[in-house]
This record gives C-alpha cells, structure tokens and sequence, in this order.
C-alpha cells in the first residue's frame, strides 16, 4: 500500500464528506435537519469513495480494495476525532461518544469499504477483459 497517497486520498474524502453534511444544513428539506445531513452524507458516501479510490488507484496500484477501504476510513475517523466532531458536534450538544456510537456512522463506514472494495474488484475485472 502507498500509504502518502492513501492519507492524502483520505484527507480528500474527508473533506468532501464534511463539505456534503455540513452544506446540506444550509438548505432545509426535512423538519430533522440532523437525518437530513446524514441521508445527504449516505447519498454521497459512494461517489465519494469512488472518487477517493479512482485517486488511489491512477498510478497503478494493486493493493486490495477493502484494505484499502478500511484503512481510508480509518484515517477519515481520525480527523472526524481531531476536527468534526470538536468543530461542528460539541459545539450542537453531542460528544464523540454519539458521534461514534451512531449506527448511521458505521452504515457510511461499511457503504464506505464497501463502495471502495467493489471499485478494486471492478477495476481488476475490467483489466482481465481489456489486457
């Protein structure tokens, strides 16, 4: 595993991810603004993860996918404890108690491994057919 550039694909999906949940406060379309951005989150986990893996990916590597998928997700987690959740969680009442402790958090990180898995194993098919 090239792990500068996982960390960096990482710090790109991180971004996107927080860039989607915190903006889809901005316009209102559910009475539970709090459902609404994680449907918003759910909704964009997988082109996000595509995004993240295509990055990966474009110099050739082989690492396995769902490896791959865990140990993004991984750091992404990281910088939900170190940013996310002090910036734009305590500050609404929660704790990285709930934070982590959310079901809806550990659906996005399996739809997360999930997406960037099926992505390499995609990706690996497509190079047998094509040579």
């Amino acid at each position: 595993m090239n792990f500068k550039r996982a960390m960096l694909s990482a710090a790109i999906v991180w971004t996107l991810g927080v860039s989607f949940y915190v903006g889809s406060f901005l316009i209102v379309l559910m009475e539970n603004p709090e459902l609404q951005a994680n449907l918003v989150l759910t909704l964009a986990v997988i082109p996000i993860a595509i995004f993240g893996a295509y990055f990966y990916y474009r110099k050739g590597d082989k690492t396995n996918g769902f490896k791959l998928g865990v140990f993004i997700f991984l750091i992404a987690m990281a910088l939900d404890a170190l940013i996310t959740v002090p910036l734009f969680i305590i500050s609404e009442g929660g704790s990285h108690i709930t934070f982590f402790t959310d079901p809806g958090f550990w659906l996005i990180a399996v739809e997360y491994v999930l997406a960037v898995g099926l992505y390499w194993r995609l990706r690996l098919s497509r190079q047998l057919f094509t040579g």
